[in-house]
């Protein structure tokens, strides 16, 4: 059995070890709340700009998209993966990771594929395997519409020259602090019209319905990524909060383990030091 002082270290480490998970907990609770509200409320935008680009390009030629929705034989494709600059996230990094490693064996065999990535930690992973065209790794540190933005019009201009024929974008996407789904959407070129739109409605347009398509295409483009983002950091503080949550409540279940073990350890000292004070006793007696 362990000493006395060894345990009393452990239970100690184990202490500190509790502030630090506990603190990092409370700090990813509070940035959640602002995340989630964040992602909240760009979903409803981004979903009616789809829905608008929709409506009005099933009205229009196969091409009004002009160079965004050319449909090209894909010999170069560009990935785009999401992940975090800092770990102690449970599973979401390694998650994402997987997802864009599986894609690229499943669906580009015989196809040239780059990476461009946000966050260092997908970075470190995967640029050991993959080519990676560029490192965003600073998106995180101030995250908003215009930074992302830049990121998506470079990603336009690479797609637009050829020197890309397909985009995507693979991503956490954020459901509750719980749960995170591994997400994979197509960026460019954009998909054509699936199903009813109702395209049909009798509107007056000013100016033309393709010069709106044209210049609702960009937007639309810069707002998905911008949204894919969000999402992504949304899902990594809830993971990290979930991942916090779990190690508090191990390191609490080791703690009193240790003071069982303690306590068994300290009882039984003084039961020996006892019987030895019993057997001198005894021994000077006779």
């Amino acid at each position: 059995m362990a000493n006395l002082k060894e345990i009393r270290n452990r239970i100690t480490s184990i202490g500190s070890t509790m502030q630090i998970t506990s603190a990092m907990k409370m700090v990813s609770a509070a940035k959640l709340k602002k995340a989630q509200d964040a992602i909240a409320a760009m979903r409803p935008y981004s979903s009616k700009l789809t829905e608008l680009l929709q409506n009005l390009s099933a009205t229009l030629d196969s091409d009004a998209g002009g160079a965004y929705s050319k449909q090209r034989e894909v010999s170069k494709a560009l990935i785009v993966v999401v992940t975090s600059n800092r770990g102690l996230c449970g599973g979401f990094n390694s998650s994402v990771i997987k997802e864009a490693v599986k894609n690229i064996e499943a669906n580009y065999q015989g196809v040239e594929v780059d990476l461009l990535t946000i966050g260092k930690k997908g970075n470190d992973i995967l640029s050991k395997t993959y080519p990676v065209i560029e490192a965003r790794n600073d998106v995180f540190d101030d995250l908003t519409f215009e930074n992302v933005a830049e990121i998506a019009e470079k990603m336009m201009n690479l797609y637009v020259d050829g020197t890309y024929d397909k985009i995507e974008i693979v991503y956490n996407q954020f459901k509750n602090a719980a749960t995170q789904i591994p997400q994979v959407e197509q960026f460019l070129p954009i998909k054509p019209v699936e199903g009813d739109t109702n395209a049909n409605a009798d509107y007056i347009f000013e100016p033309s319905k393709e010069e709106i398509v044209l210049e609702l295409i960009p937007k639309s483009l810069k707002t998905q990524l911008y949204k894919s983002v969000r999402d992504s950091f949304a899902a990594e503080h809830g993971a990290r909060m979930t991942a916090m949550h779990k190690a508090t409540d191990n390191a609490t279940e080791l703690r009193d383990d240790l003071k069982l073990k303690y306590n068994k350890a300290r009882q039984a000292a003084i039961t020996n030091e006892i019987l030895e004070i019993v057997g001198g006793a005894e021994a000077l007696k006779n």
